[in-house]
């Protein structure tokens, strides 16, 4: 096999929980593979004369996981640009919200798809709005409404049982994300702060109780299941997210769980979406994250697998395909 020119297009090192990150593992595993491993800050990538550049920096990494002293886990070497084509593989790993900058660097990226594997694809990552995406599957999902208007926004929860939970398009991790009951003398004043009293749209959907009992994170990874996680939201939330306190509790990947990817994966393919965690809440999915998906240390903790191994292989599977095409 091989030795990978690995790049990863992501927020500084230095914000990582090397306990909790997803990238991390997967930096460390190709690594372990003697795979050449590459950083680079969203800010560090241009265009210049008809070149994808990129200033990067190659990344190795000490003994152990290190604490909360970063430094200890790896080093930097100095600063080089690179013309990003003579990579074999770029990760983009950014974590939302997906601004204009955001977009604007799928579409530097984009330029280079066709001789570099890049995960997840820049067009899919533009298709697949973390929120709207799901949207793309009725039959999996609950129901919905997509609006900025406040009375037509009440009618949608009225039509659903008088509880709804409403979500903003552009953030991530349950920010902004509220449940709304027809009895609450706060609704108005929530929708209005949400919509911004009428001028962003948002994502409202039905109320599902099973929230209680968990919300799974399905990792899925070329059109397959390959781990779950329960995250079961603490007494005094509504939101299933880590970084808020929920739980984490060791899951199955079950037949509802198969036959959501079934329903997904031609999608994912066409859209180039290799990896990607589905948010279930009583079998039906809530959102699909694309652009930095999270779950992995937590499922390798709780059932004693290392899924980093998984998406590393297909890596080197896929990334081959590319290198005739330069």
């Amino acid at each position: 096999m091989k030795r990978l020119e690995v790049l990863f297009l992501m927020d500084p090192l230095e914000r990582i929980d090397v306990h909790k990150d997803t990238t991390y593992v997967i930096m460390r595993e190709a690594e372990n593979r003697e795979h050449s491993i590459y950083h680079m800050l969203p800010g560090d990538l241009y265009l210049d004369a008809g070149r994808v550049m990129g200033r990067i920096s190659k990344v190795t990494f000490n003994a152990g996981k290190g604490g909360n002293d970063n430094e200890k886990w790896f080093c930097m070497g100095e600063p080089e640009d690179v013309d990003l084509s003579t990579m074999d593989v770029l990760f983009l790993r950014e974590d939302p919200p997906f601004d204009m900058e955001y977009l604007y660097s799928t579409y530097l990226t984009g330029f280079i798809e066709r001789e570099v594997f890049i995960v997840n694809s820049p067009r899919g990552i533009r298709e697949a709005n973390e929120k709207l995406y799901a949207l793309n599957f009725p039959s999996i999902i609950p129901e919905y409404m997509v609006s900025s208007d406040l009375k037509r926004l009440k009618g949608f929860m009225t039509s659903v049982g008088g509880t709804m939970v409403v979500k903003p398009l552009d953030c991530c991790g349950g920010s902004g994300v509220f449940v709304v009951h027809s009895e609450d003398r706060n609704m108005n004043a929530v929708i209005e702060t949400v919509t911004a009293h009428g001028a962003k749209q948002i994502l409202a959907q039905r109320y599902i109780p099973e929230i209680r009992e968990g919300d799974k994170r399905l990792i899925v990874l070329n059109g397959e299941a390959i781990g779950a996680v329960l995250r079961v939201p603490s007494a005094e939330e509504h939101r299933a997210n880590i970084h808020v306190g929920a739980n984490c509790l060791k899951s199955e990947v079950t037949e509802r769980d198969r036959e959501i990817v079934r329903t997904v994966a031609e999608r994912f393919a066409e859209d180039g979406i290799y990896f990607a965690g589905l948010d279930i809440i009583g079998g039906l999915v809530s959102e699909i994250n694309v652009t930095s998906p999270t779950g992995v240390q937590e499922i390798n903790s709780l059932d004693n697998v290392r899924l980093e191994e998984k998406v590393i292989d297909f890596v080197e599977q896929r990334a081959p395909q590319y290198f005739s095409l330069r």
